[in-house]
C-alpha cells in the first residue's frame, strides 16, 4: 500500500530571533519527534551532524531524506558514501550551479544520475532559486530533454520567481501540473506573487494557501497513478527562517513558524487520507 510521510525541516527549527535565543539540536529533534512527524530532511555534505541527526531518528523509528547542494558532479560522491553508510530513503539534490543554456546543463544531470544509478540509490533533482532549476521555463526544457527526471516540487520558487498573477491562468497551471507530474517528492511551502513565504495562519492568505492545497492534490494524484503499489511519498514541511519569514520592525516573525509547520503537516496528511478514503491507491 502506498503511503506518505511528512517530515519537517531542521533548517527551518532555526529560529534567527534578535535575543538570538535558538533552540539546540536535541530540543530541535524531540520537539519533532514529539509533534508526530515521520522525520527530517537532513544536510548530507557534513558527515558528522548527518551521523548524529540519523542517530537520533533511527532510534526513534523516523526515517530522513538525504539534502545535498553540489556544485560539480563530483561534490555527490562523498554525500553518496554518507547515504550508503547511514541511510536515507531518497538524495534530494539542490543543483548549485547556474548554466546559461540548457546544453551546459547535461553533463551534470548525466554525471549524478549515473553516479546514483550506480550506487543503487533514489535521486530527486528540486526546483529552487538561485539554482540550475530556478527558471521555470529552463526547467520545462530540461524536462523535454529528460522526460522521466525525478523532481522535488518546491513550487513556492516559480510563483515568486515568475510573479504569477491572480487569478492563476490556465497556462500558469499547466506548467505546474507538469513540474508536479515529474515530481516524486515535496517540499511544503506557500508563497504569493510578491513573497517567497506566506503566514498559512492568516485568513487573509487562505486564497494562496487553497492554490498550493489544490497543486499538491494534483501532483499526489499523479504521484499514486506512476508510483509502485508499496511505495512512499515524502512531504518535507519547509517554512524557513528570515529572511523568508517575514519580520516586523522590532525584527521578531510575524507568526508563529513551528505552529505553521504543524498545521501543514495536518492538512497534508488530512488531504492523504482523502485520497486514500476515495479510491485507495490510484
Amino acid at each position: 500500500m502506498q503511503q506518505l510521510l511528512v517530515y519537517q525541516s531542521l533548517w527551518a527549527m532555526e529560529r534567527r530571533r534578535p535575543d538570538g535565543q535558538e533552540w539546540t539540536l536535541p530540543e530541535k529533534l524531540e520537539m519533532i519527534r514529539d509533534a508526530g512527524f515521520d522525520g527530517c530532511g537532513v544536510r548530507f555534505f557534513d558527515y558528522e551532524y548527518a551521523r548524529t541527526v540519523t542517530g537520533f531518528l533511527r532510534e526513534n523509528d523516523m526515517t530522513w531524506q538525504a539534502q545535498c547542494y553540489p556544485q560539480t558532479v563530483e561534490d555527490l560522491k562523498p554525500v553518496i558514501e554518507h547515504v550508503l553508510e547511514l541511510g536515507a530513503d531518497h538524495i534530494n539534490l539542490q543543483p548549485d550551479i547556474k548554466p546559461y543554456r540548457l546544453e551546459e546543463c547535461v553533463p551534470y544531470i548525466d554525471g549524478w544520475l549515473e553516479m546514483a544509478d550506480k550506487a543503487g540509490l533514489e535521486l530527486h533533482i528540486e526546483t529552487h532559486r538561485d539554482r540550475m532549476t530556478t527558471d521555470l521555463f529552463l526547467m520545462l526544457h530540461l524536462l523535454d530533454r529528460y522526460p522521466d527526471l525525478r523532481l522535488t516540487a518546491d513550487l513556492s520558487h516559480y510563483v515568486v520567481g515568475r510573479e504569477f498573477s491572480w487569478p492563476i491562468s490556465d497556462e500558469n497551471h499547466a506548467y505546474m501540473h507538469r513540474i508536479l507530474d515529474n515530481s516524486w517528492g515535496f517540499h511544503g511551502r506557500v508563497a504569493s506573487r510578491e513573497q517567497v513565504q506566506v503566514q498559512i495562519s492568516f485568513a487573509h492568505q487562505k486564497d494562496w494557501v487553497d492554490v498550493f492545497m489544490a497543486w499538491w492534490e494534483y501532483g499526489f494524484r499523479s504521484w499514486r497513478r506512476r508510483a509502485p503499489p508499496d511505495a512512499t511519498l515524502t512531504f518535507l514541511c519547509e517554512l524557513g527562517p528570515k529572511e523568508y519569514a517575514m519580520t516586523g520592525a522590532d525584527g521578531y516573525e510575524l507568526s508563529d513558524r513551528w505552529h505553521e509547520a504543524q498545521m501543514m503537516k495536518d492538512m497534508i496528511r488530512t488531504l492523504w487520507a482523502r485520497l486514500d478514503a476515495e479510491h485507495g491507491p490510484e
